[in-house]
Parts: structure tokens; C-alpha cells; sequence
């Protein structure tokens, strides 16, 4: 695997959303660094992004000094998958040799935290209280991801959420669920709906039905809200460079956007959890092309 890049004249733009903005908030572009998945810190001061490889700090009080590279010692170059470690000071981050690595936010050392499986492990959640790793299995990529909890340098256990491929897992706030996309509803790809299953195990729960492909829910921090991507009818996967929307519903009613950004993007945008610690916000990305 090889890190994306811009196309000629594209650029990537950080916009800003939430439930009560009905236009997204113009943050940041560049057109030197193809920027993916933010995460937003738990101290609302920054935000954390992968990009040709490496992570990156977008200080939010001074957007205008740009993207600060975040220097790690011996780290694998890096894909979008990254979650903040609920203490604050620490991150998880998926690397392009199949595994997932923690380190400080500030750099320096890291760790290897997943064993020497066989498998790809593209982490997408830590539970509420730090213990636990939610990520998607995957061994060969004709076959489809499953679902994986791990305590960090242990063994993995896959829950079963029946047939089709999965992507995305993360925690509730308060560790009740797991929440993930799936094509477990249907017996053709290419149309992924948002589910969650109990994190003590138990049925799969639709969350919605659309007629859009619907990747990534991510969950407030005060879990009345989410937001995820909704990709065109039959996508398959989640590619990059296509006309998308990046929905906000209340978590009481999933099957009403209560904002709708349409924007060019998909992989990328908002690959991993981005709201602010005071819910009202979000990160998410677009790659214009001129």
C-alpha cells in the first residue's frame, strides 16, 4: 500500500459542520499534503491528521502557521486509521505494515500493540476506558473484514456480525455499543448500512435504511449526535474522488439528516471519529479539483 497524493490542480479543504450549521465553516487548505481523517484532541485545541505517510497537527488557534509534522521514532508509514487514546496525551495509529502502533501525541517513541497475525489491522476504536481496540480483520482483500476487539499486545476476538463485509467500528461514549457499517443486509455489494451490535455481545441492529451506500458512523461525545458519508448507490468500497454527503442525524432518529453536506471526496473525509469535545462540531475533509 502507497499513500494517496493530490492530483494535479486538487487541493484537500478542512470544513466544519454540526447540528446547528447549516453551512459547513471553511477552516484550512493546502494543495501540498493530500490530509485525511481528522481527529479532533480532547483538549478542542487541535486536530490530528495522516497525510503522505505521516500524522500531522493542525494548531485551530492559529490555522494559518499550517500543518506541523508530529516526528515519530521508527513508525511505518501510515494509512487514515488513527484514534486518540481517551487519556489525551496518546494516539493509536494503523501503519502500512499491517499494524497498529501507540504513541505520544507529541511524538518520539512508539509501540507495536497488535501481534504478528497474518492479518491487517485497520483500528478504528478505543473503548471508553482505554482497554480495549476495535478494528477491522482482514487477511487477504478478497475476503471481507470482520470485526475484532483486542486489548492492546493481546489476542484478538472477532464478535460475529453475520455475513458481508464490515468497516469502521467504534465505541459508544458510554461503551454499551459498537457502532459500524455493514453489507450484512443484503446478499449483493456495494450497498454498506449503518448497524451496531451490543459491545457484551448480541443481535445486529440497523440503524437506518437508505438507498445510498453509508460508511462511518461516528457518534458525539454526548451521543445525541452523528454523522457519517453517504456514498452513490452500488459504490463499492469506500474510493476516493466522488460526489458524496456527509450527513448529521440525531441518534433518536437516524432516517432524518439534520444537515447534509454534499462535497467531492469519500475516502478520506471522514474516515475516523472528528467531533469536537463539546459536540457541536465536526471535522470532515473535501478534495476539490479545479
Amino acid at each position: 500500500m502507497a499513500y494517496r497524493e493530490l492530483a494535479p490542480n486538487q487541493g484537500a479543504q478542512i470544513w466544519i459542520g454540526g447540528p446547528e450549521i447549516a453551512q459547513p465553516e471553511l477552516l484550512f487548505q493546502t494543495g501540498d499534503v493530500l490530509i485525511e481523517a481528522p481527529n479532533w484532541s480532547l483538549d478542542g485545541a487541535s486536530l490530528f491528521l495522516n497525510g503522505h505517510g505521516l500524522l500531522w497537527r493542525l494548531d485551530l488557534r492559529s490555522t494559518e502557521r499550517g500543518l506541523v509534522r508530529v516526528d515519530f521514532e521508527d513508525l511505518p508509514e501510515l494509512n487514515n486509521d488513527h484514534v486518540l487514546d481517551p487519556d489525551g496525551k496518546h494516539i493509536y495509529l494503523s501503519a502500512m505494515d499491517r499494524h497498529i502502533y501507540r504513541g505520544a501525541l507529541g511524538g518520539g517513541a512508539v509501540q507495536r500493540v497488535s501481534l504478528d497475525d497474518g492479518h491487517w489491522h485497520f483500528l478504528h476504536g478505543v473503548s471508553p476506558d482505554g482497554s480495549r481496540l476495535a478494528y477491522v480483520k482482514i487477511r487477504d482483500f478478497g475476503e471481507p473484514g470482520q470485526l475484532a476487539l483486542m486489548e492492546p499486545l493481546g489476542p484478538s476476538v472477532v464478535v460475529d456480525t453475520g455475513e458481508g463485509h464490515i468497516d469502521g467500528p467504534e465505541w459508544s461514549p458510554d461503551g454499551s455499543w459498537i457502532y459500524f457499517n455493514t453489507e450484512g443486509f443484503t446478499d449483493e455489494p456495494g450497498h454498506a448500512q449503518l448497524a451496531r451490535t451490543p459491545d457484551a455481545g448480541g443481535p445486529v441492529e440497523r440503524l437506518v435504511t437508505s438507498d445510498t451506500v453509508d460508511w462511518f458512523p461516528h457518534l458525539s461525545p454526548d451521543s445525541q449526535w452523528a454523522c457519517y458519508v453517504a456514498f452513490p448507490a452500488g459504490t463499492l468500497g469506500h474510493p476516493a474522488d466522488l460526489e458524496v454527503a456527509v450527513r448529521v442525524v440525531a441518534t433518536s432518529d437516524w432516517s432524518t439528516p439534520r444537515q447534509q453536506y454534499p462535497l467531492f471526496g469519500g475516502q478520506g473525509t471522514i474516515n475516523v471519529n472528528s467531533w469536537a469535545p463539546d459536540s457541536t462540531r465536526f471535522a470532515f475533509i473535501a478534495y476539490p479539483t479545479a
